[in-house]
């Protein structure tokens, strides 16, 4: 006998949604004090990877030893509190937390290998002269993003975004930092991969085995996880299981080897121009200005995909040029309290925002204050800031797969029947892969990037913009989306602009006003539009 035909309602396709539905605490709920305070102590964990990194790659570089890592790691971790909470406050008040940056580590090694400090063989003047370069070239680069943002000027440029010229965007954002994932990983396999298989057991599976205590495994695994893989790395440390092991395996897999703890002051407050004076060089504020717009199309991304774990409505634009402006000045701090980087939307957050299902501002807001609390208290942030770099990276592999999937998520929006659709999706996103790989292929092989003139600084320019990821793929899908059949009613309708259209502006949505407004009547004196 024949099976029954299936029920009208089971065929229709799942419906869109401009919220993400099933978020515990969206931005304007926070949860009780207890879990917020431990919920923003895991953020403070994470965000923890990239603020150490970049310092771990940069100072040795710049002639600095442990004690002048310690102070620059502390001075990241200062900014990086002041500049959350302006932002969760005066910018886009979405719960993204502002760190350091990838992006800023070519143009600062640029700087380092200038010819003018070749000369100078006292390795801690190198580093005092190199920094205040550093210093100067990220105060002028600082003026793009401000002038940008709270001139308007980029509220223009995102209003021409629709959800397909943003899918690629965000989605690059995150999957386009593959490379500090499972590479990162597999340079200490027996700590890296027991942390990804916990994370993921502690997350996706316990929850549904156990579901009177699921909801605080879905919500504490990554504080669980590094708990014990970490205790489980420090008994191998401890027991002489790398004794004997090649000095790179020590430095990546022992607990002992960061040097933060005995270089890092018990008690310290990082101040402007704690390294002296900053130095100008106009090619290398050129280059680092080119930085800073790179991190302002890749933060314009990771606003999106907060906004989206956040279970907010989409960013109105007037509100985006707001953050973006903000996040100039907090380049702008980073260039005067010397953080040797600028700084732009930490990834690894926004994808925290995804796995624990909080999206709330207050969470955010209260891990500023263990950023701030831990970058004054130095040893007590050292402790936390020794973690192996392989359980980091493990972590990464969920968090940053948490943020492309932010940008994945918008094609529910497009036709994805349309041919149309197909062709500038899949260009930009295997553009946004292909051009950046060429670059750095061509960098790790030749010691320099593919454009290589005279002009030292317009080279950096070129190279930095066409290695990310993000802006290539984003830069791609934006134009073509924006010239390929522009007119017609059809494509526009393919590329779900029409869903967009009532977040075009603040005021046509009521909704934008719970979550965006300014606190304290601010709106009066600085109105969105």
């Amino acid at each position: 006998m024949a099976a029954p035909p299936p029920k009208q309602e089971e065929l229709q396709p799942h419906a869109v949604r401009d919220q993400l539905p099933a978020v515990s605490y969206c931005l304007t709920s926070p949860p009780p004090w207890p879990e917020a305070i431990l919920l923003g102590f895991q953020h403070y964990l994470v965000m923890l990877g990239t603020t150490v990194l970049i310092p771990t790659a940069l100072v040795p570089q710049m002639g600095g030893g442990n004690e002048e890592k310690a102070r620059v790691v502390q001075t990241l971790l200062f900014v990086a509190g002041i500049n959350t909470l302006l932002q969760s406050f005066l910018g886009t008040r979405l719960p993204a937390v502002i760190g350091g940056s990838y992006t800023f580590v070519a143009p600062t090694i640029s700087i380092v290998l200038a010819a003018r400090y070749s000369g100078i063989t006292d390795p801690h003047e190198k580093f005092l002269r190199t920094m205040r370069g550093t210093q100067g070239a990220l105060i002028v680069a600082s003026t793009l993003q401000i002038i940008m943002g709270f001139s308007g000027l980029w509220r223009i440029v995102v209003r021409l975004l629709s959800p397909l010229s943003a899918a690629p965007l965000v989605a690059l954002v995150g999957f386009g930092l593959y490379e500090l994932g499972f590479p990162s990983v597999a340079k200490c396999i027996e700590i890296g991969l027991p942390e990804i298989i916990l994370l993921v057991a502690l997350s996706q599976y316990i929850p549904h085995l156990v579901p009177l205590l699921g909801t605080a495994f879905e919500r504490f695994a990554v504080i669980m996880s590094v708990a014990i893989v970490w205790l489980y790395a420090f008994f191998l440390t401890v027991g002489g299981a790398y004794k004997n092991a090649a000095p790179k395996t020590q430095f990546h897999c022992r607990t002992d080897r960061s040097g933060l703890v005995g270089g890092a002051p018990w008690i310290t407050v990082p101040y402007p121009f704690q390294w002296g004076a900053p130095t100008f060089d106009a090619g290398e504020c050129f280059a680092m200005m080119a930085a800073a717009f790179v991190a302002l199309v890749e933060s314009t991304g990771a606003f999106i995909a907060v906004s989206r774990y956040a279970s907010a409505t989409p960013c109105p634009p007037s509100v985006m040029s707001r953050g973006i402006g903000w996040q100039g000045v907090g380049i702008l701090l980073a260039g005067l309290f010397g953080t040797a980087n600028g700084c732009s939307v930490s990834v690894e957050n926004a994808g925290l925002l995804g796995l624990t299902r909080v999206g709330s501002r207050r969470v955010v807001q209260i891990s500023a204050g263990f950023m701030l609390f831990f970058s004054i208290l130095g040893k007590f942030g050292a402790v936390f800031a020794s973690i192996p770099g392989p359980i980091i990276a493990a972590i990464y592999c969920l968090l940053f797969a948490y943020v492309g999937m932010a940008g994945i998520g918008f094609l529910q929006f497009c036709n994805l029947n349309s041919f149309r659709t197909k062709f500038i999706l899949g260009f930009s996103l295997f553009m946004g892969i292909s051009v950046p790989q060429y670059f750095n292929e061509y960098t790790s092989v030749a010691g320099f990037g593919p454009v290589h003139t005279h002009a030292r600084w317009f080279n950096d320019m070129i190279n930095v913009v066409f290695s990310s990821k993000a802006f290539v793929g984003g830069a791609t899908a934006l134009l073509l989306d924006s010239t390929l059949h522009r007119h017609d009613s059809a494509a526009r309708k393919d590329r779900g602009h029409h869903f967009w259209d009532r977040f075009r502006s603040f005021k046509t949505d009521p909704r934008s006003e719970e979550f965006y407004s300014l606190p304290f009547n601010l709106n009066k004196f600085f109105p969105s539009f």
